[in-house]
């Protein structure tokens, strides 16, 4: 099976502006890659552009990375969650009873 995803649709992009200001950098650190003691940053070029910058890696360290108080965006954290909220069912019955895709694909498409 390839790597690439798989969509019959046209793959639409999104600038790391956006992915920071949507929230989902806030969300992707702080549910996924924080526990695990990395970050992904975005960097603004001399330019003024946001790129995607580097991994900072603290897996080193027992408790992974938080961010500090006041830092997160109660509103942009759930404003991801009822996105996933929304795409949870159709995403089950495509994933046969799984939200997450399954790393077994006899289990994931029967």
């Amino acid at each position: 099976m390839s790597d690439r995803l798989q969509s019959s649709n046209p793959i639409k992009k999104m600038s790391p502006r956006e992915f920071r200001e949507r929230g989902y950098l806030q969300e992707l650190n702080r549910r996924f890659l924080h526990p695990l003691g990395l970050a992904l940053e975005i960097a603004i070029g001399e330019d003024g552009e946001e790129r995607f910058g580097k991994v900072w890696d603290y897996r080193d360290d027992p408790e992974g990375l938080i961010y500090a108080p006041g830092m997160i965006d109660p509103d942009k954290a759930r404003r991801i969650q009822q996105e996933a909220a929304r795409k949870q069912e159709p995403r089950r019955k495509l994933l046969n009873g799984h939200f997450v895709q399954h790393t077994d694909d006899r289990k994931t498409y029967g």
